[in-house]
């Protein structure tokens, strides 16, 4: 019996080749066009961000409020800070600079301070926003560390392997992570290409699974669907899969017991990221005490067998 189609948001519609539905970063492959900067919300935004990009904002955040005061302090006249004179070591507009940095970050080392009544008030406006926006990059830092996220390594190929006298498609999973994922539940759908030409569409079918749920998540899960006779991949050959473009789109949930949140991963495999008559081999031992000894390296680790090929 065919199972039902659906589209679980990501289009029927087919306008040509592509590459991957999910990137291997976990990402959806889709380029987002038009729109307007209203429509970008900034904490979203740094809090998303790759790291060296959100050190790269906050440190040019820097430079640029420190230069504009910098600017500010060096077109006042030269009675409005003491000490800001220039010397042979630096000119007035660096000692501008680091007063500024000081005043923004409110060390105050004292080598130059304000006199006049409009220098006091820019450092009091300066020292203001200091605390402030160092306030917001503080916040916006712990945002980033707090934020709960799923770190599941996956095995780099599906495997078609043996089960129970006929064949199954296999993948692995393991929390890369040290801590507790409880109550993992999986989806798994195949997402093919079919129709003739010129009225081609996505097709998308929910793989049964051999168990869509586990507890907990210590060692490794190996997920396993059954290719049995109301499998959408009975049948089916390499040479069909890469005709119908096939991608297996995946997304696992869990329960965080450090955050005490959900948390979500995405992946995906193509029909050329499928390896035909293997097995995986064990990714955890036992040691000499008796404690089980998990490899994550050893997650996506396969071997052939001998009637592979034949």
């Amino acid at each position: 019996m065919e199972q039902p189609t659906f589209d679980p948001g990501l289009t029927q519609q087919f306008a040509g080749p592509l590459s991957r539905v999910i990137n291997k970063d976990g990402s959806f492959n889709v380029l987002r066009r038009g729109g307007s900067w209203r429509d970008v919300h900034p904490y979203l935004f740094l809090i998303n961000m790759p790291w060296l990009a959100f050190f790269a904002v906050i440190f040019c955040a820097f430079l640029v409020v420190n230069t504009i005061f910098a600017l500010s302090y060096f077109s006042l006249s030269p009675g409005q800070l003491q000490g800001a004179d220039a010397t042979a070591e630096m000119s007035r507009f660096w000692k501008t600079f680091f007063f500024s940095a000081h005043t923004l970050t409110t060390v105050g080392y004292g080598n130059v301070a304000p006199s006049g009544l409009t220098a006091n008030i820019l450092s009091a406006l300066e020292a203001m926003f200091g605390l402030i926006g160092f306030a917001l990059a503080t916040g916006l830092l712990f945002g980033r560390v707090s934020k709960p996220s799923a770190r599941l390594g996956f095995s780099d190929r599906i495997v078609m392997a043996p089960y129970q006298g006929g064949t199954s498609m296999q993948f692995r999973v393991v929390n890369l992570r040290h801590n507790a994922l409880m109550e993992l539940d999986a989806n798994v759908m195949l997402m093919t290409v079919e129709g003739k030409m010129g009225s081609m569409n996505r097709k998308y079918q929910v793989l049964k699974l051999e168990r869509k749920q586990v507890f907990f998540l210590p060692l490794t899960w190996t997920i396993v669907h059954p290719i049995d006779s109301e499998s959408p991949l009975y049948g089916k050959t390499p040479q069909e899969l890469e005709l119908l473009q096939a991608e297996i789109l995946i997304l696992i949930k869990g329960f965080d017991d450090t955050f005490s949140q959900t948390v979500h991963a995405q992946y995906s495999y193509r029909y050329d990221e499928m390896v035909w008559g293997a097995r995986f081999e064990p990714a955890f031992g036992v040691d000499s005490s008796g404690r089980l000894v998990l490899d994550v390296d050893q997650v996506g680790h396969h071997a052939r067998l001998q009637a592979a090929g034949q």
